[in-house]
């Protein structure tokens, strides 16, 4: 008989909440940006009865990047940011006034609206073109070429923290199509072109290309053909 392991409940109760579902629950403000060397500190104000018993070390995801309270003061939370961050994501873009998505960590029986969102940026993207259509917005990306073999149309990405369904894909590109809540509730209804926004790519998607790639690379190896 097959038993199959479970982590104890202490253990899987951190489990969820180092997670993010991709739904952005709404934006903030940054209300101040205090720059050291290679380090920084964000402010930011969130809409009234956001940080309703938040504490002190809980994860909260800023335009998709998982970030720790270090301080509240009110509706306004405190965030301290290393140089990997700063250079990985576009949180060393921000200035006061700037606005951002935000999203607290998904706790114990919360719905998974999107997708399983880590909040690790693994790149950034530029906004290329920006068409409108009748009832939705189309935004295409500009990505570093080799992120793209996990990019695919219907798949699932997030975008400055936000869940979404690729549309088309090209070699360095690809798009999605956003409907006017999402507009709404989201930074990325005013984004312009030349903006940069993080990207996570989908768990998933990575993981089961890279096993495929590296399988193919020992068959070929197997067979002298690499």
């Amino acid at each position: 008989m097959q038993v199959k392991w479970k982590p104890p409940q202490q253990q899987r109760k951190k489990l969820i909440s180092s997670l993010f579902t991709g739904i952005v629950q709404g934006k903030g403000h940054v209300r101040q940006v205090q720059k050291q060397h290679e380090f920084s500190s964000l402010h930011i104000q969130f809409p009234t009865g956001r940080t309703d018993a938040i504490q002190t070390g809980a994860s909260v995801a800023i335009n998709g990047t998982c970030l720790t309270v270090t301080s509240q003061d009110h509706d306004t939370l405190t965030f301290d940011i290393i140089k990997e961050t700063l250079r990985a994501t576009n949180l060393g873009q921000l200035q006061q006034g700037s606005e951002v998505n935000f999203e607290r960590s998904a706790r114990m029986g919360d719905e998974i609206g999107g997708h399983h969102v880590s909040g690790h940026v693994h790149t950034t993207a530029q906004v290329r073109q920006i068409e409108e259509t009748e009832n939705n917005r189309r935004l295409t990306f500009q990505v570093p070429k080799e992120w793209m073999k996990y990019i695919l149309p219907k798949g699932f990405i997030a975008v400055d923290g936000c869940s979404l369904t690729v549309g088309e894909t090209g070699e360095d590109w690809f798009s999605i199509y956003l409907i006017p809540e999402t507009l709404r509730v989201t930074v990325l209804g005013t984004k312009q072109q030349g903006d940069t926004v993080n990207l996570e790519i989908d768990a998933q998607t990575q993981a089961i290309v890279d096993t495929v790639e590296k399988v193919v690379q020992q068959y070929l190896q197997q067979k002298d053909l690499a």
